[in-house]
């Protein structure tokens, strides 16, 4: 059975592109149509046709909740007397549905594998953020251990999540063994597009109780995620609303009830973010709609009801520095005083907004692990399964804190390419863990082959360990730094001695306290390890063409310590650029269960003219667990970003859109030919 637009359901195998392409038009497929959903509000209907009738039999990796189009399912109502009473007693009711599209990574370099069966293994070679998922994944494929797939990485061309998963490599590595030569496998940018597990399409529904002086009393959530025709790591995502919507403003008795759904469409899959973007627009639409239903000032009202240190999020976990969330709005409103980006000075025929919002978020855990070894030139050689995934955490961050700890320069750092063979295990360039995790695997590997060094070091200078110290590429005495020897020497006085000097270190953060019966279908617990943002946008909108600019952009992170600023300045404006693409451009559409955008031509992509100046502030309260402090800051800044910019949005025009993306057709749905506003 195909259940979606791009399914694969023949290979060929040619020496050349034209000859493929031959074969390919020799090959007659018979379809017999059946029914289809191509929608997630269409596929809960009654009698709505089932896109894997026999999901009975599936055999799944853990137990939760599904039924007939339901992938998977999280509730949660713990109290629901406390609900009802809350509802019952509110001064004010807001209820209102939010909705968002699919996005498209969008990566310059779309997914290629390179497959050869030698003496009885798979070889692969792919751009992957996660060598070992796809080596595990290729094994599982193909039915053989996964000591049977090597898996060698290497220079990613962007992935954002999409390159998490294998894509091609199983088919490769099938082809090869079955042609008895190696075997390259490319997408083009439309089949990418097409296959590509894309952010999931949303529908959120909420209604919130309030007191008339600006308390938060009760909350009701709805939400349905378009899964696609398959599950891969989506039905985890299932439970992000859990964390959301009690995590950075207090919510009183929150009910929750979360769906994946299984549609006839291209399976969804990570994005940078993963289901925030649109769950904090959700929450932080509703956050201003409340507070000018209300008539109380929207970021009084925020800070009225933000969560303090020590307090318990809906699954339970206590974020015991939970104020770092207020720290973060005194430290907007130092740089843009919300008095004076909200006077609305605006030139004719321009709307000025401003929109603000805060999130929460974790840094991804996952055991992570480096090697590193003293080589004979006096560089150190640093081999971990870790990548690159163009945010610089290993090339810089983690070769810094090598360099530190064994004094010598981070040019000195010799980085391998990942190898399933010689690296030990590694959860991949995900959720902004790798400076975090293999950065502590780092400082554990760095520690004894500092050890290892100072011994032999001690002996040529014949002086004690606790007198030297490592500066510059050498050892020298403390105090005496004419009395030294070079790491090249030490490292060739450990060959005839005791041997080469080398260390292995590990880590895996340990995850938090949690509720374990705070709700039904809770595959993601926790968020380990967490930081705190705040984000203001101020934008000007052209009521005659609906066109929106971006004017000022202003960020508030908490970053525990940023081991390379820089970078972390990069990865904001990053985050900030495709955050801005998600609301105001991009979306893919979906027409009878296929995109209605198939190249970049028709994905309207953020283009450099688009993307305002970020300012950033970088809060540093280091982790304790964290090397140097640090904790995550690649994927958070992406998070808040739709839903400041549309509030700023809805501020300007004075009405609310709650839907992504917000194009200028759906602003002049809201302003008339007189410039007076109307409902969107």
């Amino acid at each position: 059975m195909v259940r979606y637009e791009g399914e694969p359901i023949a290979g060929v195998v040619a020496e050349d592109e034209a000859l493929a392409r031959d074969a390919l038009t020799a090959i007659a497929v018979e379809l017999e149509a059946t029914p289809a959903v191509g929608d997630i509000e269409a596929a809960v209907a009654p009698g709505a046709p089932l896109v894997h009738p026999d999901w009975r039999g599936y055999d799944v990796a853990f137990d939760y909740p599904r039924n007939g189009n339901v992938a998977a399912e999280l509730n949660s109502d713990p109290d629901p007397e406390a609900l009802a009473n809350a509802f019952k007693q509110a001064d004010l009711i807001v209820e209102a549905e939010y909705r968002a599209p699919r996005q498209y990574q969008a990566y310059i370099e779309p997914k290629s594998a390179l497959a050869s069966w030698e003496s009885g293994r798979y070889i692969v070679h792919t751009a992957s953020q996660f060598p070992f998922n796809v080596r595990d994944q290729v094994a599982s494929f193909l039915g053989v251990r996964v000591s049977d797939v090597r898996v060698i990485g290497h220079h990613i061309g962007g992935g954002f999540g999409a390159k998490l998963d294998a894509g091609l490599e199983p088919y490769a590595a099938l082809f090869a063994r079955a042609v008895g030569a190696p075997v390259k496998i490319d997408n083009d940018r439309t089949e990418d597009l097409l296959t590509c597990g894309c952010r999931e399409n949303a529908v959120v529904r909420m209604r919130t109780a309030l007191s008339s002086d600006g308390r938060i009393l009760a909350r009701d959530v709805d939400c349905l995620m378009d899964n696609g025709a398959y599950s891969g790591e989506m039905p985890f995502m299932a439970s992000l609303p859990m964390h959301v919507f009690g995590q950075v403003y207090r919510s009183g008795p929150t009910r929750i009830r979360c769906r994946l759904i299984y549609t006839n469409t291209a399976p969804t899959g990570a994005f940078r973010g993963v289901s925030g973007t649109y769950l904090y627009f959700a929450l932080e639409r509703n956050m201003d709609e409340c507070a000018l239903r209300l008539g109380i000032d929207r970021r009084q009202f925020r800070i009225k009801n933000l969560i303090g240190d020590g307090e318990a999020t809906l699954v339970g976990q206590v974020l015991s520095d939970a104020g770092l969330l207020r720290e973060g709005f005194d430290e907007i409103e130092r740089m843009a005083p919300w008095s004076e980006v909200s006077r609305k000075d605006a030139s004719p025929g321009k709307l000025v907004g401003v929109g603000i919002a805060a999130t929460t978020w974790l840094t991804n855990p996952g055991a992570g692990s480096v090697t590193l070894k003293l080589n004979e030139d006096g560089t150190v050689g640093l081999v971990t399964a870790a990548t690159d995934n163009g945010s610089g955490a290993v090339t810089m961050g983690v070769a810094q804190i090598a360099a530190a700890e064994l004094g010598v320069k981070p040019n000195d750092v010799v980085i391998q390419m990942p190898d399933t063979d010689s690296a030990a295990y590694d959860a991949g360039s995900q959720g902004s863990r790798t400076t975090h995790v293999v950065g502590r695997a780092t400082l554990a590997a760095a520690a004894e082959v500092r050890q290892k060094i100072l011994a032999i070091a001690g002996d040529l200078l014949e002086a004690a360990e606790a007198d030297l110290e490592l500066a510059d590429g050498a050892v020298r005495v403390k105090g005496a730094p004419s009395r030294s020897v070079t790491l090249s020497q030490v490292a060739t006085e450990a060959l005839r001695s005791g041997g080469p000097i080398a260390a292995a270190g590990s880590y895996a953060t340990p995850l938090p306290a949690f509720n374990p019966s705070c709700a039904t279908g809770l595959l993601f617990p926790t968020f380990p390890t967490p930081t705190y943002h705040v984000h203001l946008a101020v934008v000007e909108v052209d009521a005659a063409t609906g066109q929106v600019k971006v004017v000022r952009y202003v960020v508030a992170q908490e970053v525990g310590k940023a081991i390379n600023p820089d970078a972390v300045r990069g990865q904001i404006q990053g985050a900030v650029a495709q955050g801005l693409g998600y609301l105001l451009y991009e979306g893919l559409d979906i027409e009878n269960s296929r995109y209605k955008q198939r190249t970049l031509e028709t994905y309207r992509l953020p283009l450099a003219v688009d993307i305002p100046n970020v300012e950033s502030v970088l809060m540093e309260h280091g982790d304790s667990a964290g090397p140097y402090g640090a904790r995550g800051v690649a994927e958070p800044p992406i998070v808040p970003v739709a839903a400041a910019v549309g509030n700023a949005i809805c501020d300007a025009i004075g009405k609310s859109i709650n839907r992504i993306p917000i194009r200028p057709d759906d602003i002049l749905e809201a302003i008339d030919v007189d410039g007076r506003l109307e409902p969107a």
